[in-house]
């Protein structure tokens, strides 16, 4: 009796195994037969949802369905994960989100989601570079300067931030601890804003894109000293990296990427990562993202899951080494 049980439990568990496989697959060659929602978890005009924009637009030209970007801001954008985190895993609501996400998963231990464990990685869409500025009353024209001018001032220097706990406040404070100075952090509501506040001279230092600070940079009102990228960029050959400057083992990657639910099916989790990379093919989309510093990546599922666990461990180190508390 106890092996005819075990029998038929071996077998309903196959049964169910292999239906669960056939629906997958099923969802995979319909989809998508509906329109797809794509979050930015980031007002119009971000990084994130331009970037979020232009992907929609090839992939709604590959598929003949519409692809619609959806801004739900807040949380330092929290809320829009979490949209997708709790969607119905049909691959119909998917989600762009950018390095920060991995910092403050890092750091916020009141996330109502795991990254790592309730979503997962389709495809890193893009790798960008931040640059390290100055306002031009500083009296630094490379990062070695500004390093030996933090330390003879301690405290002297404010750097901007985007928000406290997103990405350009972390590339911050990881020059604080790798350079050993104490730049101050004052946060704003956006890397614009920073920006400003800069030119006005509230602050000093800034760590942002090549496209904000570039008509700056331009025009002499503000001085760039580096990149913040491991290795030098074809697109701008004459900026240093903050590592090669002074600063050994220093790196930040404003990276954006497209996620999913955990649950979506990895046959429709395949097809939107088959759309990705096709459209970060494209020439025109090539060009666009190099006027801002970015290059394309199209990485797999796995190597996008896998690169995110590293980010979120990366920052989460250096919050526990730089003593770094935010919640």
């Amino acid at each position: 009796m106890l092996q005819s049980f075990k029998h038929a439990a071996l077998v309903a568990a196959v049964c169910a195994t292999a239906s669960t496989a056939v629906w997958a697959a099923d969802a995979a060659t319909g989809y998508p037969n509906k329109p797809v929602r794509l979050i930015a978890p980031f007002t119009p005009g971000a990084g994130t949802d331009t970037t979020a924009r232009m992907l929609a637009k090839h992939m709604s030209e590959q598929w003949g369905q519409q692809v619609v970007v959806d801004n739900r801001t807040g949380a330092a954008g929290a809320i829009g994960v979490d949209l997708t985190a709790q969607a119905s895993p049909d691959g119909y609501t998917i989600c762009l989100i950018s390095a920060s996400h991995s910092v403050n998963s890092a750091t916020n231990t009141r996330l109502p989601y795991d990254l790592s464990k309730d979503l997962q990685g389709i495809s890193q869409a893009t790798s960008l570079f931040y640059v390290v500025y100055v306002n031009s009353s500083v009296p630094a024209k490379t990062t070695k300067e500004l390093i030996d001018y933090a330390k003879a001032n301690p405290g002297k220097l404010n750097f901007s931030s985007s928000g406290t706990g997103g990405l350009q406040h972390f590339a911050g404070e990881m020059f604080n601890h790798l350079a050993k100075v104490k730049m101050v952090h004052v946060p704003f509501k956006g890397s614009a804003a920073g920006i400003i506040a800069n030119l006005a001279g509230e602050v000093q230092v800034g760590f942002g894109t090549l496209f904000g600070v570039r008509p700056h940079w331009e025009s002499g009102r503000l001085r760039v000293l580096a990149m913040t990228d491991s290795k030098r960029s074809p697109a701008v050959p004459n900026i240093p990296t903050v590592a090669e400057s002074g600063v050994p083992g220093y790196e930040v990657d404003q990276w954006y990427g497209i996620i999913g639910g955990a649950k979506i099916p990895k046959p429709v989790i395949n097809k939107v990562r088959d759309a990705i990379a096709t459209a970060l093919k494209d020439p025109e989309i090539i060009k666009r993202l190099a006027r801002d510093g970015s290059t394309p990546v199209g990485s797999t599922p796995a190597e996008f899951s896998k690169h995110i666990q590293s980010e979120v461990n990366k920052w989460r180190k250096l919050a526990k080494d730089a003593g770094i508390k935010l919640h």
